[in-house]
C-alpha cells in the first residue's frame, strides 16, 4: 500500500461560495471558520458570500483560502482519510504547516493574517506582475531572465512551465525574448511580485510576529517550498525565506513520490495543484477536496 499526501492549494483558486458545503457536512471543518471569526470577524462570510473581486484582495485572499484548505483536510481527517505528508504552494504552506501542527490553529490564522497584510503592502510599494511561461526547458527560462535585471523565475510549477515575477516594463520586453525562443508567455491575474525580492519589507514585517509564535516540529513530514525537502526545527526560518524564495513544486512532488507517495489529494479551492500532479508524475492517484461532493467521493475512492 502507497502513502497518500495532502496537497494545500495556493493563492488564484478563490472563487465566491467556496467552503459552505464544507461546513454544512463536516464539524471539523466548521469549527476552523468558528476559529478564524473569533480572531478576524466576517472571513466566513466573506468565503460564502463575499464577491470575486473581493475575495482577489491579498489581504481577503489568503485568509479565506487558508480557512477552506484547513477545513478540507480536517474533514477528510475527521471521516479517517488520514496523511502521512503534507505540502502546500505557497499560502498553501501555512495551512500544510497547521495541520501538520507547527502552528496552532489560532496562530496559524493569525500569521496568515499578518503575511497577507504584509505581502499586500509590499505589492503596493513595488508593483509587479507575474506570468507563467510554458513550452521551454526550465534552463532556457532562467537564463532569459538573467538578460534583466528585475525579472525573475519564482514557481517551479511541473515541466514546461515555470513562473516568473518582474517589473511590468522588463516583462513586456521578457515577453518578447520567450516569443523568439519559442515559448508561451501568460500573464497571471495577481496583485505583484510575489516569492520574489519585491517582497523583501514584507520578509521584514513578519520576522517579528513569526518570532513570537511557539513553533513546533510538525508531527508528519511537511514539504518546504524552499528546499522541496521536510521541514525540520527551522519552520521560523524557511517559512519568512518563502516570502521572497522561489516554490519548488515540482521538485517536491518529485520527491514525495519517491518517498513512497502515490494517492495526492488537493484540499481547497480548484483543482490547479491536481493539474501539476498530472503534469509531472506518472502512476498516481489524484483526488481533491472543496465541498461536500468532492469530500464524498475522496472518501468512498480511499475508504471503500
Amino acid at each position: 500500500m502507497g502513502k497518500t499526501a495532502f496537497l494545500f492549494s495556493g493563492q488564484g483558486a478563490q472563487y465566491p461560495g467556496m467552503g459552505k458545503s464544507l461546513c454544512e457536512v463536516s464539524p471539523a471543518a466548521r469549527q476552523v471558520f468558528e476559529t478564524a471569526d473569533k480572531i478576524r470577524p466576517g472571513t466566513s462570510q466573506q468565503c460564502f458570500e463575499g464577491i470575486a473581486e473581493e475575495l482577489s484582495i491579498t489581504k481577503n485572499t489568503q485568509p479565506c483560502l487558508y480557512c477552506v484548505d484547513l477545513a478540507a483536510a480536517r474533514a477528510l481527517e475527521e471521516a479517517g482519510v488520514h496523511a502521512d505528508f503534507a505540502a502546500g504552494f505557497s499560502l498553501g504552506e501555512v495551512a500544510a504547516l497547521t495541520f501538520g501542527g507547527a502552528f496552532s490553529e489560532e496562530d496559524g490564522f493569525s500569521f496568515v493574517c499578518k503575511r497577507a497584510q504584509a505581502m499586500q503592502e509590499a505589492a503596493e510599494q513595488n508593483p509587479g506582475a507575474m506570468a507563467a511561461v510554458l513550452k521551454l526547458h526550465t534552463e532556457t527560462v532562467e537564463a532569459l531572465c538573467k538578460e534583466f535585471s528585475q525579472v525573475w523565475p519564482v514557481n517551479y510549477n511541473c515541466p514546461g512551465q515555470l513562473v516568473v515575477a518582474g517589473e511590468k516594463e522588463e516583462l513586456s520586453a521578457f515577453y518578447a525574448k520567450v516569443a523568439e525562443a519559442g515559448g508561451k508567455a501568460v500573464p497571471l491575474a495577481v496583485s505583484g511580485g510575489f516569492h520574489s525580492p519585491f517582497m523583501e519589507s514584507a520578509v521584514r514585517k513578519l520576522t517579528k510576529p513569526l518570532a513570537e509564535i511557539d513553533l513546533q516540529k510538525p508531527r508528519l513530514p511537511v514539504y518546504a517550498n524552499v528546499t522541496a525537502e521536510p521541514y525540520g526545527d527551522n519552520v521560523g526560518e524557511l517559512l519568512i525565506s518563502q516570502v521572497k524564495s522561489p516554490v519548488r513544486w515540482q521538485e517536491t512532488l518529485e520527491n514525495l513520490a519517491a518517498q513512497g507517495a502515490d494517492t495526492f489529494i488537493e484540499c481547497g479551492p480548484g483543482k490547479t495543484l491536481s493539474g501539476l500532479v498530472k503534469k509531472t508524475l506518472k502512476d498516481v492517484t489524484i483526488l481533491r477536496v472543496e465541498d461536500e461532493e468532492t469530500l464524498k467521493s475522496v472518501i468512498e475512492a480511499v475508504m471503500g
